[in-house]
Formats: structure tokens, C-alpha cells, sequence
């Protein structure tokens, strides 16, 4: 810009914030349209060449207009829209400087903490923040130090749109990384999160907890008994991601309480298959499928997947009586997938200890015992009722086989 047009220039953007200063809601509704349109991914410095070095003038108006009418929602998404233009700015530290001064922070953190806001301005707002945590170390802690981890926690487990679980989600995985005097507290919020409700968010928790977790040298006891609750999920993606923490689980000083809460969970209390929720109750609408048998047979599955990869798991396994636990899921002719993983993981162990063979084949018969070591996978599609009841209720053969394969394997 030349010397004659920089007054010129500068004129007209004194015009344009008397303009704001003076108008009502209909003015400024019009004047940030304009704004969104014409400047959406501009740099600071075209943002600095278009209001002649005095942008961060119209900044300050719109955190501090935005900061005193968002509990009514005048054109809140708008206003995050242009707050958005200048945070992402490329080389924009002044603006980011000059938003936190203007405690831009606190009102994105209080938008997203109003019962009253939009989901929709709610994923605005965190990815508004996403770009703040984005910006490096201290704006993280800046963001934790304002009770962020709580808000945003609160906003993922409430929300009922996609969009903004996911938003609360990159949001969460953002703070945790390079932000070391935040990272037990982002860990444990997480771990309160898994009991939330809804499948996606559930999903996306368990996500985020397995990437915190691989930073962290230890695991806090208290992440076994939501995660092996979320096992009860009838919800492929919330197993899978479940599957993925148990895995990783092995290698931290939570070993063997995962172990024997997987080990416990092939045994059904008496009752425990009818004490379900109505949440439950409307999926096993379309599913036929119990959440207690789901989480019998993901355990079991666990289990198989445990010990295949770690012939030293697979020792504990055996010392924690996993032989007559499998033998007890596979008798549940009520929920195939069940029999079938117990199947499978009891043909691991069979095969990993011969001298467990023996006396399997005491508590399954040798008939049924022929068909298991033939195709495990299958025993379930031969089995009757008087087998499948004889592995329920045999439990002295059983504990036989506990007995003798902890002193054999």
C-alpha cells in the first residue's frame, strides 16, 4: 500500500468500527456476514493490510460484545466464525496475546458450560480452543488452569451430536499432548467418562484414555472396572477401542487386577443377565443380544488375544482358574459368540499345556472333547443341552483342573 492510500485506508476502517460501535444487532449481524466472506483464511498480515494495522481495534469489539450477549445467543455463531478468522491467522500470536487478555478464554470455556448454548456453537467454540492448545504449552495450561478439562469432560459426555463429541475429542487429545503438569488430571477425567452414555462418545473416550495412557509410565487402578464395563457395550466400535486399552493394559502395574476382572467376568452372578438399563433394553430390541453375555464373550475373546501374544499371561491366566471359567462360558447356549470365544481361548491353552488336556477332556466328555479339539469354533453348533449343562454345573472336575494344571503348567 502507498503512502497516499494508507489515510485513505485507514479512514475507512475508523468509519467501519463507528459504524459497529453505533449499530444494533441487525448491523452487526450484516457487518460480520461481510467480515466472514471477505476474509476467511486470510493471513495476520493481509487481516493487518485490510484494517491498515489496526485489526486487533475490531478484535477487542467482538470478544467483548461476544463475552456480553452469548447467554442470549445474538448471532453467537457468527461472532465464533470471526473470532476463528483471527485465531487462525497464519502468524497470528498477537491476536491469540491479545484474546486471552481480553479474556477470551473464560467466555469460550462459560459458552461451552451454558445449558442454554447450541451443540452446533458448541463445536465452534472447541474448535476455537483446539486452535488456542494448538498454539503450544502454556496456552494448554491456560486453558487447564480455567477449569477447562471439567467443562469440556462435561460438554463430551452431555453432548447428543457427533459433531461435537468429535470436536470435544481432538479438543482433549490436544491438551494432552506436551502438556505434562495436566496430563494425570486430563487422565483421570477421562477415566470418569467412560460410564457416559452415549456409544460415540464412549467410543471416542476410550480412544483418547488408550493415547494418554501410552504417555504415562503407570496406570491408575481405577481404570479397570469402567473399562471391562464397557465390555458390555453392544456397540462394535466401543469393543474394538476397549479391546485396543486391554491390550496395552498387560504392560503397566494394573496386569493382574485386568486379569482376574476378565477372568471373573466368564461367571455370571445369578440375576446379573436381567439387571439391565433401559438404554440396554431398547438395543437388545434389535440386537437379541444381553450386555452381560456381550461382555462374557469379550472377555473371553480378551483373554484369548492376552494370552497368545505373552506365554507369561497365559501362566497367570491359568493360576487365576481361567480353565474352569472358559469351561463355564462355553455351557451358555444362550449367546453363541460367548461359547464360540471361550472355545477359542480354551483351545489356546490346551494346546500351549498338554497336560491340561487330560483333564479337560474329564469335564467335557470324550465325545465333546473330540469335536472341541477337532474345530473349537464350532463346538458350540453340536453341543446339547445335557453337555452344555454338565459344563455349568461340573465344577469340581473343574477345579481338579485348576488344581493340577497350576502345579503341571
Amino acid at each position: 500500500m502507498s503512502a497516499q492510500e494508507e489515510p485513505a485506508n485507514l479512514c475507512k476502517v475508523l468509519s467501519f468500527l463507528r459504524e459497529w460501535d453505533r449499530g444494533d444487532r441487525t448491523v452487526r449481524g450484516r457487518m460480520l456476514n461481510t467480515f466472514v466472506t471477505r476474509n476467511t483464511g486470510k493471513t495476520f498480515y493481509e487481516l493487518e493490510l485490510e484494517f491498515a494495522q489496526v485489526a486487533s481495534l475490531f478484535l477487542a469489539r467482538l470478544t467483548t460484545w461476544m463475552r456480553l450477549t452469548y447467554m442470549f445467543g445474538t448471532d453467537l455463531g457468527l461472532q465464533l466464525k470471526a473470532i476463528g478468522i483471527f485465531l487462525s491467522a497464519l502468524c497470528h500470536d498477537q491476536y491469540l496475546t491479545e484474546f486471552l487478555e481480553d479474556g477470551g478464554i473464560l467466555t469460550l470455556l462459560d459458552i461451552l458450560g451454558d445449558s442454554r448454548s447450541k451443540d452446533l456453537d458448541k463445536a465452534e467454540v472447541l474448535g476455537l480452543l483446539t486452535m488456542v492448545s494448538n498454539s503450544g504449552r502454556k496456552y494448554k495450561e491456560i486453558i487447564c488452569e480455567s477449569h477447562g478439562v471439567e467443562t469440556i469432560a462435561d460438554c463430551l459426555a452431555m453432548s447428543n451430536t457427533y459433531e461435537t463429541q468429535e470436536s470435544a475429542w481432538i479438543l482433549f487429545k490436544s491438551l494432552s499432548h506436551g502438556n505434562p503438569k495436566y496430563l494425570d488430571q486430563i487422565y483421570k477425567t477421562l477415566m470418569t467418562l467412560m460410564a457416559c452414555t452415549s456409544p460415540k462418545a464412549q467410543q471416542l473416550v476410550l480412544h483418547a484414555l488408550h493415547t494418554v495412557q501410552l504417555r504415562l509410565k503407570t496406570a491408575h487402578p481405577c481404570i479397570v472396572e469402567p473399562l471391562l464395563n464397557s465390555l458390555r457395550s453392544l456397540h462394535l466400535d466401543v469393543q474394538e477401542e476397549a479391546m485396543k486399552l486391554i491390550l496395552d493394559l498387560k504392560r503397566y502395574d494394573v496386569r493382574g487386577l485386568l486379569l482376574a476382572g476378565l477372568v471373573a467376568l466368564l461367571r455370571l452372578n445369578k440375576g446379573e443377565a436381567h439387571e439391565i438399563t433401559e438404554a440396554e433394553a431398547e438395543v437388545i430390541k434389535v440386537t437379541g443380544s444381553l450386555p452381560v453375555f456381550v461382555q462374557q464373550a469379550a472377555a473371553a475373546k480378551a483373554i484369548r488375544l492376552l494370552a497368545e501374544k505373552d506365554q507369561e499371561v497365559s501362566h497367570e491366566l491359568v493360576s487365576l482358574g481361567v480353565i474352569q471359567h472358559l469351561l463355564y462360558a462355553m455351557g451358555n447356549r444362550e449367546h453363541a459368540d460367548a461359547q464360540i470365544q471361550a472355545s477359542l481361548a480354551l483351545e489356546h491353552f490346551v494346546h500351549l499345556f498338554p497336560l491340561l488336556e487330560e483333564h479337560v477332556q474329564k469335564v467335557m466328555g470324550t465325545t465333546l472333547f473330540r469335536a472341541f479339539m477337532n474345530k473349537a469354533d464350532t463346538l458350540y453348533m453340536v453341543m446339547n443341552e445335557t453337555q452344555a449343562q454338565v459344563l455349568l454345573a461340573n465344577q469340581v472336575k473343574a477345579l481338579e483342573v485348576l488344581k493340577d494344571s497350576k502345579s503341571g503348567c
